[in-house]
């Protein structure tokens, strides 16, 4: 992934600089007025990362110690981790092959009397059945939690990936399409919490330093709770409204492309390349190609071959479970998320990617195929 900056995102951070605004700030409302009215959202909180976004809605939704959340393997450990940071219990659920995402069968396969909430990913991009999982999710009493890190662009059912989530956690980080380097968002439909998650993400203080400085009188805050220091920047939120204008334009690009590897990658046995589900459009945020067997070479051989080749491709997707940090924690067998992780690979997918240079990865992995 190659993050698109350019001279106006450039310009919009030395203006942001010169201002002499530079924390949280006027920018960062404006960020979050305008991302929140892009994925169809009442309310925008931005936060410092997805991962803070992530601790910061469990915690609006009193998740804590005795509870387990349920959340795919299959996920960058964020998912996994912000579950420990309020003291509850990461539950593992395997994921859909074609898609990678969690179904309510996966879900209610490990769903137990302690179950509080889930936290459903939509993996690279790729939108998970929305109206399926928030309906068991009600029928279940349980909260669900839209993890949608990688899914600024995709759409499920026609609408916004995220449209209509309880709250739903964003990812700015630069191997997303839309970054301000670093930094995060909380969207939700309800004033209540997002009240409380601007509290949350400075301090627990009642009255934000723009509403002080804006005040002709002195302001006596108070701070109504522990909480957190998970500011965004006005800086990073200058970068992300010059990045709003450009999302439509990548996203129809990163499609395009995929397009072009999905009809290159058909004439080789074995490659199954990721695709849109039949509920929505992924942004292909990530481009991942499952190895089948009869494909002659693993991943790692293929991963080998590419970067022989000058070619920076990846594993796939990470699993949470089989990492050191949750060795300790029992999960129940997982072999959807085993074999996605093991055979699968990421290829290079950017702004910057020709079809000379489509061509030439696709080349290697046709040359492996013999």
């Amino acid at each position: 992934m190659i993050p698109r900056l350019g001279e106006e995102e450039a310009q919009a951070a030395a203006d942001a600089v010169r201002s002499g605004w530079v924390a949280q700030g006027p920018r960062v409302a404006r960020f979050e007025q305008e991302f929140a009215a892009l994925v169809g959202a009442g309310h925008g909180v931005a936060v410092s990362s997805c991962t803070t976004a992530l601790h910061l809605a469990l915690v609006v939704l009193d998740v804590g110690p005795g509870d387990e959340v349920i959340v795919p393997s299959f996920s960058f450990i964020a998912t996994a981790n912000a579950v420990r940071y309020v003291g509850a219990t990461p539950v593992f659920a395997d994921v859909d092959l074609d898609t990678g995402n969690l179904t309510v069968d996966t879900v209610d396969a490990v769903r137990t009397s302690r179950t509080r909430a889930v936290i459903g990913v939509h993996q690279g991009g790729v939108p998970f059945d929305v109206v399926a999982l928030r309906e068991a999710a009600g029928r279940w009493g349980v909260a669900l939690v839209e993890d949608a890190a990688c899914a600024a662009g995709s759409t499920a059912y026609g609408r916004p990936a995220g449209t209509g989530a309880a709250l739903a956690a964003w990812s700015f980080h630069p191997r997303k399409l839309l970054t301000t380097g670093e930094g995060g968002m909380v969207t939700t439909d309800d004033p209540a919490w997002a009240a409380r998650l601007r509290r949350l993400r400075e301090h627990g203080m009642n009255v934000s330093a723009a509403e002080r400085h804006a005040s002709a009188q002195p302001v006596l805050e108070s701070y109504l709770e522990t909480a957190f220091n998970y500011r965004m920047t006005d800086i990073q939120a200058a970068v992300g409204l010059v990045q709003l204008g450009r999302l439509a334009e990548l996203v129809a690009q990163r499609r395009a492309l995929a397009a072009r590897y999905q009809d290159l990658l058909a004439t080789i046995d074995g490659l199954v390349p990721v695709r849109d589900p039949e509920h929505g459009e992924t942004n292909f945020q990530s481009f991942w190609v499952l190895i089948n067997p009869e494909y002659p070479g693993s991943r790692d051989e293929v991963l080998a071959e590419l970067a022989v080749a000058g070619v920076s491709a990846r594993r796939g997707i990470m699993a949470a479970h089989l990492e050191p940090a949750y060795a300790d924690l029992t999960s129940g067998p997982l072999p959807v998320t085993e074999r996605l992780t093991r055979d699968s690979l990421i290829l290079p997918l950017h702004h910057a990617l020709t079809e000379d240079d489509q061509d030439r990865i696709v080349g290697v992995l046709r040359k492996l195929a013999g």
